[in-house]
């Protein structure tokens, strides 16, 4: 439960980072960036594996770039069920996409994983 408050919480950031850089991508209110982090982190435990595995030929074919659609699709997916969230348009769900991976990415390698270090 510890990871996924924190998982929630990098994803909150690459959020509000992404509604501050990407033109197109914007919240209302605080709560609006809260609850779109929870329920991204749902989303991909949920959603994103299957489109995925439905999408996989097309990823091996643009060498992975089309999971950037993918992540795209599921930030989108969010954004139509929560009042406060808005994407406007696939360009602005995959800046927001590349954003957030990368907020993602740099604190995932700055926090040290327990896994890994015993293994």
């Amino acid at each position: 439960m510890l990871r996924f408050i924190l998982q929630a919480m990098v994803t909150a950031l690459g959020l509000w980072l992404a509604a501050y850089v990407v033109p197109g991508v914007a919240f209302t209110q605080t709560g609006s960036l809260i609850a779109a982090a929870v329920l991204l982190g749902i989303a991909n435990a949920v959603v994103r594996p299957i489109l995925v595995i439905l999408t996989f030929p097309l990823t091996v074919f643009t060498f992975g770039l089309f999971l950037l659609v993918v992540n795209a699709a599921t930030i989108g997916f969010v954004a139509s069920f929560l009042g406060g969230f808005e994407v406007d348009g696939l360009w602005a769900g995959i800046g927001a996409a590349i954003v957030t991976g990368l907020v993602s990415w740099v604190v995932g390698s700055a926090i040290q994983d327990d896994r890994r270090r015993d293994g």
